[in-house]
Protein backbone atom coordinates (compact mmCIF):
# COMPACT_ATOMS: atom_id res chain seq x y z
CA UNK A 1 0.00 0.00 0.00
CA UNK A 2 0.83 3.42 -0.83
CA UNK A 3 0.47 6.47 0.85
CA UNK A 4 0.32 10.10 -0.08
CA UNK A 5 2.12 12.78 2.13
CA UNK A 6 -1.49 14.14 3.35
CA UNK A 7 -2.71 10.44 4.00
CA UNK A 8 0.23 9.97 6.35
CA UNK A 9 -0.10 12.91 8.32
CA UNK A 10 -3.72 12.92 8.67
CA UNK A 11 -4.45 8.96 9.38
CA UNK A 12 -1.46 8.93 12.10
CA UNK A 13 -2.47 12.35 13.35
CA UNK A 14 1.16 13.67 13.14
CA UNK A 15 2.55 16.99 13.16
CA UNK A 16 4.21 18.07 10.18
CA UNK A 17 4.71 20.76 7.46
CA UNK A 18 1.79 21.79 5.30
CA UNK A 19 2.81 20.79 2.07
CA UNK A 20 1.18 19.55 -1.41
CA UNK A 21 2.60 16.36 -2.53
CA UNK A 22 1.11 14.05 -5.15
CA UNK A 23 4.05 11.46 -4.69
CA UNK A 24 3.03 7.84 -3.36
CA UNK A 25 5.26 6.54 -0.73
CA UNK A 26 5.53 2.97 0.67
CA UNK A 27 6.38 2.43 4.06
CA UNK A 28 9.67 0.39 5.28
CA UNK A 29 10.39 0.21 9.26
CA UNK A 30 13.74 -2.01 8.37
CA UNK A 31 16.64 -0.12 7.46
CA UNK A 32 18.40 -3.08 6.06
CA UNK A 33 15.36 -3.71 3.64
CA UNK A 34 14.55 0.31 3.00
CA UNK A 35 14.53 1.23 -0.42
CA UNK A 36 15.04 4.93 -1.90
CA UNK A 37 11.96 6.75 -1.96
CA UNK A 38 10.74 5.19 1.15
CA UNK A 39 9.02 6.23 4.48
CA UNK A 40 10.97 5.30 7.03
CA UNK A 41 8.51 4.49 9.88
CA UNK A 42 11.36 3.48 13.03
CA UNK A 43 10.07 0.72 15.55
CA UNK A 44 11.57 0.44 19.45
CA UNK A 45 11.40 -2.54 21.56
CA UNK A 46 12.62 -3.66 25.12
CA UNK A 47 16.02 -4.58 23.11
CA UNK A 48 16.07 -2.34 20.30
CA UNK A 49 15.02 2.13 19.41
CA UNK A 50 14.86 2.21 15.22
CA UNK A 51 15.04 5.51 15.83
CA UNK A 52 18.58 5.69 16.86
CA UNK A 53 19.04 4.65 12.48
CA UNK A 54 16.76 7.48 10.81
CA UNK A 55 20.17 9.02 9.71
CA UNK A 56 20.91 5.44 8.15
CA UNK A 57 17.50 5.59 6.92
CA UNK A 58 17.95 9.22 4.71
CA UNK A 59 21.36 8.08 4.02
CA UNK A 60 19.89 5.23 2.05
CA UNK A 61 17.91 7.40 0.39
CA UNK A 62 14.48 7.57 2.48
CA UNK A 63 12.10 10.59 1.49
CA UNK A 64 10.47 10.81 4.90
CA UNK A 65 10.64 9.76 8.29
CA UNK A 66 8.38 9.64 11.31
CA UNK A 67 10.12 10.37 14.91
CA UNK A 68 8.33 10.59 18.17
CA UNK A 69 11.11 12.51 19.94
CA UNK A 70 11.00 15.54 17.85
CA UNK A 71 13.84 14.28 16.36
CA UNK A 72 14.90 16.89 13.25
CA UNK A 73 17.94 15.59 10.80
CA UNK A 74 20.43 17.78 9.47
CA UNK A 75 20.93 15.49 6.06
CA UNK A 76 18.47 16.39 3.66
CA UNK A 77 15.17 14.54 3.94
CA UNK A 78 12.01 15.76 2.04
CA UNK A 79 9.87 15.65 4.91
CA UNK A 80 9.18 14.39 8.80
CA UNK A 81 6.21 13.91 11.02
CA UNK A 82 5.86 13.60 14.16
CA UNK A 83 3.82 11.15 16.49
CA UNK A 84 3.28 10.18 19.75
CA UNK A 85 3.90 6.78 19.14
CA UNK A 86 5.62 5.34 15.67
CA UNK A 87 4.09 2.04 16.77
CA UNK A 88 0.58 3.22 16.75
CA UNK A 89 0.88 5.31 13.61
CA UNK A 90 1.74 1.85 12.01
CA UNK A 91 -1.00 0.32 13.06
CA UNK A 92 -3.21 3.11 11.64
CA UNK A 93 -1.82 3.26 8.76
CA UNK A 94 -2.34 -0.38 8.11
CA UNK A 95 -5.64 -0.60 9.64
CA UNK A 96 -6.24 2.30 7.02
CA UNK A 97 -5.86 -0.04 4.15
CA UNK A 98 -7.43 -2.77 5.64
CA UNK A 99 -10.64 -0.76 5.70
CA UNK A 100 -10.46 0.16 2.04
CA UNK A 101 -10.17 -3.23 1.06
CA UNK A 102 -13.15 -4.11 3.63
CA UNK A 103 -12.25 -8.23 3.61
CA UNK A 104 -14.70 -10.59 5.59
CA UNK A 105 -12.25 -10.34 8.70
CA UNK A 106 -11.42 -13.85 10.73
CA UNK A 107 -9.52 -13.24 14.01
CA UNK A 108 -8.00 -16.68 15.75
CA UNK A 109 -6.38 -16.99 19.24
CA UNK A 110 -6.36 -19.65 21.81
CA UNK A 111 -3.81 -21.33 23.71
CA UNK A 112 -2.52 -23.79 21.40
CA UNK A 113 -3.71 -24.75 17.98
CA UNK A 114 -4.45 -21.07 16.68
CA UNK A 115 -1.91 -21.27 13.72
CA UNK A 116 -3.73 -24.82 12.62
CA UNK A 117 -7.08 -23.28 12.78
CA UNK A 118 -5.60 -20.63 10.58
CA UNK A 119 -3.88 -22.90 8.29
CA UNK A 120 -7.00 -24.88 7.40
CA UNK A 121 -9.23 -21.95 7.15
CA UNK A 122 -6.97 -20.69 4.53
CA UNK A 123 -7.11 -23.85 3.05
CA UNK A 124 -10.51 -23.82 3.07
CA UNK A 125 -11.51 -20.52 1.85
CA UNK A 126 -8.66 -20.15 -0.23
CA UNK A 127 -9.72 -22.85 -3.05
CA UNK A 128 -13.27 -20.48 -2.98
CA UNK A 129 -12.29 -17.02 -2.44
CA UNK A 130 -9.61 -14.24 -2.68
CA UNK A 131 -8.19 -15.55 0.58
CA UNK A 132 -4.58 -13.36 2.36
CA UNK A 133 -2.99 -14.66 5.98
CA UNK A 134 -0.99 -13.73 8.32
CA UNK A 135 2.29 -15.49 8.34
CA UNK A 136 3.07 -18.15 10.88
CA UNK A 137 4.52 -16.29 13.47
CA UNK A 138 3.52 -12.83 12.44
CA UNK A 139 0.73 -12.70 15.74
CA UNK A 140 1.80 -9.17 17.14
CA UNK A 141 1.08 -6.00 16.07
CA UNK A 142 3.84 -5.37 14.28
CA UNK A 143 2.98 -8.55 12.67
CA UNK A 144 -0.63 -7.97 12.03
CA UNK A 145 0.64 -4.31 10.40
CA UNK A 146 2.60 -6.55 7.81
CA UNK A 147 -0.06 -8.76 7.02
CA UNK A 148 -2.55 -5.72 6.57
CA UNK A 149 -0.28 -4.00 4.55
CA UNK A 150 1.06 -6.67 2.16
CA UNK A 151 -2.89 -7.76 1.24
CA UNK A 152 -3.13 -7.96 -2.06
CA UNK A 153 -6.07 -4.96 -3.06
CA UNK A 154 -8.95 -7.64 -4.17
CA UNK A 155 -8.71 -9.78 -0.98
CA UNK A 156 -12.35 -10.89 -0.27
CA UNK A 157 -10.93 -13.31 3.05
CA UNK A 158 -8.18 -11.80 5.91
CA UNK A 159 -7.35 -14.34 8.15
CA UNK A 160 -5.21 -13.39 11.01
CA UNK A 161 -3.87 -15.12 14.06
CA UNK A 162 -3.74 -13.54 17.61
CA UNK A 163 -1.35 -14.05 19.84
CA UNK A 164 -0.15 -12.79 23.49
CA UNK A 165 1.78 -12.84 26.58
CA UNK A 166 0.10 -10.42 28.67
CA UNK A 167 -2.85 -8.35 28.83
CA UNK A 168 -4.19 -6.04 26.50
CA UNK A 169 -1.92 -7.07 23.76
CA UNK A 170 -5.73 -8.73 22.25
CA UNK A 171 -7.25 -6.17 22.59
CA UNK A 172 -4.74 -3.67 20.88
CA UNK A 173 -4.53 -6.17 17.99
CA UNK A 174 -8.91 -6.12 17.99
CA UNK A 175 -8.91 -2.57 17.81
CA UNK A 176 -6.95 -2.84 14.58
CA UNK A 177 -8.06 -5.29 13.25
CA UNK A 178 -11.71 -5.62 14.20
CA UNK A 179 -12.73 -8.55 12.88
CA UNK A 180 -16.09 -10.10 11.76
CA UNK A 181 -15.33 -13.19 13.07
CA UNK A 182 -13.41 -13.86 16.15
CA UNK A 183 -12.36 -17.73 17.60
CA UNK A 184 -10.90 -19.13 20.28
CA UNK A 185 -9.58 -22.80 20.08
CA UNK A 186 -9.04 -23.00 23.90
CA UNK A 187 -7.86 -22.06 27.31
CA UNK A 188 -4.95 -23.51 28.38
CA UNK A 189 -2.09 -23.41 30.49
CA UNK A 190 -0.02 -21.31 27.95
CA UNK A 191 1.55 -18.33 29.82
CA UNK A 192 0.64 -18.95 32.54
CA UNK A 193 3.62 -18.02 34.41
CA UNK A 194 3.37 -14.87 33.13
CA UNK A 195 -0.31 -14.16 34.00
CA UNK A 196 -0.88 -16.39 37.03
CA UNK A 197 -4.33 -18.61 36.30
CA UNK A 198 -6.27 -19.50 33.23
CA UNK A 199 -8.97 -17.32 34.33
CA UNK A 200 -6.36 -14.27 33.58
CA UNK A 201 -5.34 -16.17 30.40
CA UNK A 202 -9.14 -16.29 29.28
CA UNK A 203 -9.33 -12.89 30.41
CA UNK A 204 -6.71 -12.35 27.79
CA UNK A 205 -8.25 -14.13 25.13
CA UNK A 206 -11.04 -12.80 24.94
CA UNK A 207 -10.00 -9.49 24.43
CA UNK A 208 -10.74 -10.67 20.67
CA UNK A 209 -14.38 -9.60 21.25
CA UNK A 210 -13.22 -6.00 22.30
CA UNK A 211 -13.47 -4.77 18.99
CA UNK A 212 -15.63 -7.30 17.40
CA UNK A 213 -18.32 -5.46 14.76
CA UNK A 214 -21.08 -5.28 15.80
CA UNK A 215 -22.65 -8.09 13.47
CA UNK A 216 -20.12 -10.00 14.48
CA UNK A 217 -19.67 -13.74 15.63
CA UNK A 218 -17.45 -15.36 18.46
CA UNK A 219 -16.89 -18.68 17.55
CA UNK A 220 -15.95 -21.52 20.43
CA UNK A 221 -15.94 -24.75 22.20
CA UNK A 222 -17.91 -24.78 25.30
CA UNK A 223 -16.04 -23.93 28.32
CA UNK A 224 -17.38 -22.68 31.65
CA UNK A 225 -14.36 -19.90 31.43
CA UNK A 226 -16.12 -18.37 28.81
CA UNK A 227 -19.07 -17.71 30.64
CA UNK A 228 -17.85 -15.88 33.29
CA UNK A 229 -15.25 -14.20 31.48
CA UNK A 230 -17.49 -12.78 28.19
CA UNK A 231 -20.45 -12.11 30.98
CA UNK A 232 -20.60 -8.55 30.05
CA UNK A 233 -20.41 -9.68 26.17
CA UNK A 234 -23.68 -9.17 23.65
CA UNK A 235 -22.90 -9.77 20.66
CA UNK A 236 -23.86 -13.35 19.16
CA UNK A 237 -21.80 -16.42 20.73
CA UNK A 238 -21.52 -19.62 18.78
CA UNK A 239 -20.49 -22.70 20.60
CA UNK A 240 -19.84 -25.99 18.74
CA UNK A 241 -21.63 -28.82 20.45
CA UNK A 242 -20.05 -32.06 19.28
CA UNK A 243 -22.48 -34.45 21.30
CA UNK A 244 -24.68 -33.32 19.16
CA UNK A 245 -23.36 -32.83 15.95
CA UNK A 246 -20.17 -34.47 15.43
CA UNK A 247 -19.33 -38.14 14.75
CA UNK A 248 -16.09 -39.67 14.23
CA UNK A 249 -15.93 -42.14 11.23
CA UNK A 250 -12.21 -43.04 10.89
CA UNK A 251 -8.88 -42.13 11.83
CA UNK A 252 -5.99 -43.35 10.62
CA UNK A 253 -1.96 -41.55 10.37
CA UNK A 254 -2.94 -40.59 6.65
CA UNK A 255 -6.41 -39.40 6.81
CA UNK A 256 -9.24 -38.63 9.54
CA UNK A 257 -12.83 -38.75 8.62
CA UNK A 258 -15.69 -37.23 10.32
CA UNK A 259 -19.31 -36.14 10.38
CA UNK A 260 -20.35 -32.45 11.10
CA UNK A 261 -23.97 -31.99 11.05
CA UNK A 262 -24.84 -34.40 8.70
CA UNK A 263 -22.23 -33.64 6.08
CA UNK A 264 -19.14 -35.95 5.95
CA UNK A 265 -15.76 -33.99 5.79
CA UNK A 266 -12.04 -35.90 5.82
CA UNK A 267 -8.77 -34.17 6.24
CA UNK A 268 -5.29 -34.93 5.00
CA UNK A 269 -3.41 -35.93 8.48
CA UNK A 270 -4.95 -37.73 11.14
CA UNK A 271 -4.94 -37.09 15.29
CA UNK A 272 -7.85 -35.87 17.51
CA UNK A 273 -5.34 -33.28 18.03
CA UNK A 274 -6.44 -32.25 14.39
CA UNK A 275 -9.89 -32.80 15.31
CA UNK A 276 -11.34 -29.31 17.00
CA UNK A 277 -9.29 -26.88 15.03
CA UNK A 278 -11.22 -28.39 11.91
CA UNK A 279 -14.54 -28.09 13.32
CA UNK A 280 -13.97 -24.63 14.59
CA UNK A 281 -12.55 -23.89 10.99
CA UNK A 282 -15.39 -25.51 9.32
CA UNK A 283 -17.79 -24.20 11.61
CA UNK A 284 -17.13 -20.55 10.39
CA UNK A 285 -16.80 -21.33 6.83
CA UNK A 286 -20.57 -22.60 7.23
CA UNK A 287 -21.24 -19.35 9.05
CA UNK A 288 -19.83 -17.09 6.20
CA UNK A 289 -22.29 -19.49 3.84
CA UNK A 290 -19.94 -21.99 2.41
CA UNK A 291 -21.52 -25.09 1.18
CA UNK A 292 -20.51 -28.18 2.38
CA UNK A 293 -18.84 -29.52 -0.90
CA UNK A 294 -16.87 -26.37 -1.00
CA UNK A 295 -15.53 -26.60 2.23
CA UNK A 296 -14.41 -30.21 1.41
CA UNK A 297 -13.04 -28.75 -1.95
CA UNK A 298 -10.82 -26.85 0.60
CA UNK A 299 -9.74 -29.26 3.24
CA UNK A 300 -8.18 -31.14 0.18
CA UNK A 301 -5.71 -29.17 0.02
CA UNK A 302 -4.43 -28.83 4.05
CA UNK A 303 -0.96 -29.66 4.22
CA UNK A 304 0.58 -30.27 7.56
CA UNK A 305 2.94 -27.13 8.59
CA UNK A 306 6.94 -27.50 9.45
CA UNK A 307 7.20 -28.41 13.07
CA UNK A 308 3.67 -29.70 13.33
CA UNK A 309 3.35 -33.28 12.86
CA UNK A 310 5.87 -33.09 10.26
CA UNK A 311 7.34 -35.86 8.80
CA UNK A 312 10.89 -37.16 8.31
CA UNK A 313 12.69 -39.72 7.43
CA UNK A 314 16.35 -39.90 8.19
CA UNK A 315 19.12 -42.55 8.11
CA UNK A 316 16.14 -45.68 8.49
CA UNK A 317 14.33 -43.52 11.27
CA UNK A 318 11.05 -42.42 11.22
CA UNK A 319 10.87 -38.68 12.98
CA UNK A 320 7.78 -36.87 13.57
CA UNK A 321 8.64 -33.46 14.40
CA UNK A 322 5.78 -31.92 16.61
CA UNK A 323 8.04 -29.02 18.07
CA UNK A 324 6.74 -25.42 17.10
CA UNK A 325 5.13 -25.22 20.38
CA UNK A 326 4.02 -27.32 23.48
CA UNK A 327 2.27 -27.00 26.80
CA UNK A 328 0.60 -29.86 28.95
CA UNK A 329 -2.75 -29.50 26.27
CA UNK A 330 -1.16 -29.82 22.94
CA UNK A 331 1.49 -32.57 24.60
CA UNK A 332 -1.27 -35.02 25.80
CA UNK A 333 -3.00 -34.47 22.20
CA UNK A 334 0.25 -35.08 20.45
CA UNK A 335 1.17 -38.54 22.46
CA UNK A 336 -2.18 -39.79 22.33
CA UNK A 337 -2.49 -39.58 18.48
CA UNK A 338 0.71 -41.13 18.30
CA UNK A 339 0.34 -43.71 20.48
CA UNK A 340 -2.95 -44.67 18.89
CA UNK A 341 -2.05 -44.57 15.24
CA UNK A 342 1.47 -45.56 14.80
CA UNK A 343 2.37 -49.02 15.00
CA UNK A 344 5.78 -51.15 15.46
CA UNK A 345 9.02 -50.12 17.02
CA UNK A 346 8.21 -46.12 18.72
CA UNK A 347 10.06 -43.86 21.07
CA UNK A 348 8.59 -40.64 22.45
CA UNK A 349 11.05 -38.04 22.89
CA UNK A 350 9.91 -35.49 25.47
CA UNK A 351 11.48 -32.12 25.94
CA UNK A 352 10.41 -29.06 28.49
CA UNK A 353 7.03 -26.98 27.87
CA UNK A 354 8.06 -23.25 28.63
CA UNK A 355 6.23 -20.57 30.35
CA UNK A 356 4.43 -22.86 33.02
CA UNK A 357 5.39 -20.49 35.94
CA UNK A 358 5.91 -21.89 39.71
CA UNK A 359 3.73 -25.02 38.92
CA UNK A 360 6.22 -26.14 36.08
CA UNK A 361 7.08 -29.12 37.56
CA UNK A 362 3.59 -30.16 38.21
CA UNK A 363 2.86 -29.93 35.14
CA UNK A 364 5.55 -31.91 33.67
CA UNK A 365 4.96 -34.88 36.38
CA UNK A 366 1.23 -34.89 35.00
CA UNK A 367 2.60 -35.78 31.94
CA UNK A 368 4.60 -38.65 33.08
CA UNK A 369 1.32 -39.72 34.90
CA UNK A 370 -0.60 -39.16 31.91
CA UNK A 371 1.41 -42.12 29.96
CA UNK A 372 0.73 -44.39 32.46
CA UNK A 373 -2.66 -44.65 31.05
CA UNK A 374 -0.82 -46.65 27.68
CA UNK A 375 0.22 -50.27 27.93
CA UNK A 376 3.37 -49.35 26.22
CA UNK A 377 5.61 -46.86 25.93
CA UNK A 378 9.47 -46.10 25.15
CA UNK A 379 10.35 -42.46 26.67
CA UNK A 380 13.17 -40.49 26.30
CA UNK A 381 13.27 -36.81 27.83
CA UNK A 382 15.44 -33.61 27.68
CA UNK A 383 15.92 -30.90 29.97
CA UNK A 384 15.80 -29.98 33.35
CA UNK A 385 11.99 -29.84 33.58
CA UNK A 386 11.48 -33.19 31.38
CA UNK A 387 12.62 -35.00 33.60
CA UNK A 388 9.27 -34.72 36.07
CA UNK A 389 7.94 -36.80 33.02
CA UNK A 390 10.56 -39.68 33.13
CA UNK A 391 10.36 -39.35 37.20
CA UNK A 392 6.62 -39.87 37.83
CA UNK A 393 5.79 -42.66 35.01
CA UNK A 394 6.16 -46.27 35.41
CA UNK A 395 7.25 -46.89 31.50
CA UNK A 396 11.34 -47.40 30.86
CA UNK A 397 12.66 -44.28 29.67
CA UNK A 398 15.88 -42.71 29.04
CA UNK A 399 16.67 -38.43 29.76
CA UNK A 400 19.04 -36.66 28.42
CA UNK A 401 20.36 -32.66 29.40
CA UNK A 402 21.40 -31.59 25.54
CA UNK A 403 19.89 -32.96 22.53
CA UNK A 404 23.07 -34.10 21.12
CA UNK A 405 23.61 -36.57 23.90
CA UNK A 406 20.00 -37.60 23.12
CA UNK A 407 20.79 -37.86 19.71
CA UNK A 408 23.80 -40.26 19.94
CA UNK A 409 21.43 -42.43 22.07
CA UNK A 410 18.55 -42.46 19.51
CA UNK A 411 20.84 -43.01 16.68
CA UNK A 412 21.37 -46.26 18.11
CA UNK A 413 17.45 -47.43 17.90
CA UNK A 414 16.25 -50.11 15.30
CA UNK A 415 16.09 -49.25 11.74
CA UNK A 416 12.37 -48.33 11.16
CA UNK A 417 11.98 -46.88 14.22
CA UNK A 418 9.35 -44.06 14.50
CA UNK A 419 10.56 -41.01 17.00
CA UNK A 420 8.12 -38.26 18.22
CA UNK A 421 9.73 -35.12 19.10
CA UNK A 422 7.61 -32.82 20.83
CA UNK A 423 8.46 -30.03 23.00
CA UNK A 424 8.45 -25.80 23.07
CA UNK A 425 10.75 -24.07 20.73
CA UNK A 426 13.07 -22.89 22.46
CA UNK A 427 14.26 -27.16 22.84
CA UNK A 428 15.60 -26.47 19.29
CA UNK A 429 14.62 -30.42 19.17
CA UNK A 430 15.56 -29.77 15.48
CA UNK A 431 18.84 -30.02 16.47
CA UNK A 432 18.39 -33.76 16.63
CA UNK A 433 17.35 -34.44 13.47
CA UNK A 434 20.33 -32.51 12.41
CA UNK A 435 22.58 -34.77 14.67
CA UNK A 436 21.02 -38.27 13.67
CA UNK A 437 21.87 -37.08 9.78
CA UNK A 438 25.27 -36.91 10.16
Amino acid sequence: MNFSYEQLKKITNATGVNKTDKTLYSICTDTRQLLPGQVYLPLSGENFDGEKFIEAAIEKGAAGYFTSKNFISENKAIFSLQVNDTKIAYLKLASAYKNIISPKTIAITGSSGKTTTKEILNSIFSANRRTHKSKLNHNNEIGLCQTLLSMPENTEILIIEMGMRGLGEIELLSKYAQPDYAIITNIGTTHIGRLGSRQNIAKAKCEIVSHLKPSGLLITFPDELYTSTLANFTGTHIIIDKSKHFKMISMSKEQTIFEYKSSTYSINEGGEYLVDDTLLAIETALLYGLTPNEIQLGLKAYHTIEKRFEKNIVNGLNIINDSYNANPESMKAAIKTFLELYDGNKILVLADMKELGAEEKEYHAQIGNYLNNFKQVNLVTIGNLAKSISDNTSHPSKHFTTNKEAAAWLKKAEKGTTLLLKGSRSMKLEEIIEEIKK
